[in-house]
């Protein structure tokens, strides 16, 4: 059964970046506990790509931050002092916990040229990890299992999922994966979770008898369930158990409105630390933020 159908929805992030927006949406906030879902891309960077793209400095609480790429590639520094490129089919996991802050810039487009195409997530943290300690990690390799089975090759990002378990820690039950789909094939949407939904990045497939494209979400129930690809398609399956109800401000998510408005007041401020190897800039707190959602 079919929940509820997103669109992504065009944003503007700066400069020449422009993103797919999919959750969060007004009548459907979260799927598990997967709470922010932008789709980047595709999009031709030039060599000598205009600064103003990078996504500079900024702010995050209560939230874990997972960025995957179909291709391109985006350097990441943090306050913890990593720094770490995230390129095709690799993880980079960042929880933000009580606060941290990071960068990701295009600088391998500036120098060469590339083409960008991902996804980024946020996982919102159950309550009482908000405010753990901030924490990074990347995966590669045997860090992300992949399969191989009548025509569906498989890499699983994050949680448990098709007898397999990644290698990223998680916080809560949850499942994130990426499938490419050979005309005609067919794959399970994995069950046994509270909320699933699947995203198609590229192609069409078909679902209950009915053709999908490109840049939907379908949310589904919790029936067992499969898609058929009817070209050869991309599609992120993901969910989990809900982790209750979130609220959003700005970069900030959290199950408080105060600690909202605590995170905002402290980086408006100066309190939070920014990146010891990019720490020449920042986005600044919106002039007119939106009230607390």
């Amino acid at each position: 059964m079919i929940k509820m159908i997103i669109e992504q929805r065009h944003r503007r992030l700066g400069g020449g970046l422009e993103v797919g927006r999919v959750l969060p949406f007004a009548k459907q906030r979260m799927v598990g506990p997967f709470i922010f879902f932008d789709h980047m891309g595709p999009l031709d960077l030039p060599l000598g790509v205009d600064p103003g793209v990078d996504v500079r400095p900024h702010p995050h609480i209560g939230l874990s931050t997972v960025t995957y790429l179909f291709s391109g590639d985006v350097m990441h520094r943090d306050s913890l002092g990593y720094e770490q490129v995230v390129r095709p089919q690799e993880v980079n996991w960042m929880t933000a916990g009580r606060g941290i802050t990071h960068s990701e810039r295009f600088e391998h487009a500036r120098v060469h040229g590339d083409h960008l195409h991902g996804i980024q997530a946020w996982v919102a943290l159950p309550a009482e990890q908000e405010e753990i300690a901030p924490s990074f990690s990347h995966h590669a390799g045997i860090d992300l299992p992949q399969w191989d089975d009548a025509g569906v090759v498989g890499q699983l990002i994050a949680g448990s999922a098709y007898g397999l378990t990644a290698r990223a820690e998680t916080h809560s039950p949850l499942f994130y994966a990426h499938l490419d789909m050979a005309t005609g094939a067919s794959a399970e949407i994995p069950g046994g979770y509270e909320e699933r939904a699947f995203y198609i990045a590229t192609g069409a497939v078909e679902f209950d008898g009915t053709r999908y494209e490109s840049g939907r979400m379908l949310v589904l129930g919790s029936a067992a369930s499969s898609v058929r690809a009817l070209e050869p398609s991309r599609v992120m399956v993901l969910g989990g158990d809900s982790v209750g109800e979130r609220f959003i401000y700005w970069n900030f998510v959290s199950s408080s409105k105060d600690r909202l408005a605590q995170a905002a007041s402290d980086w408006k401020a100066g309190k939070m630390k920014l990146p010891d190897a990019d720490d020449r800039e920042f986005i600044p707190l919106p002039d007119e933020p939106a009230p607390f959602k």
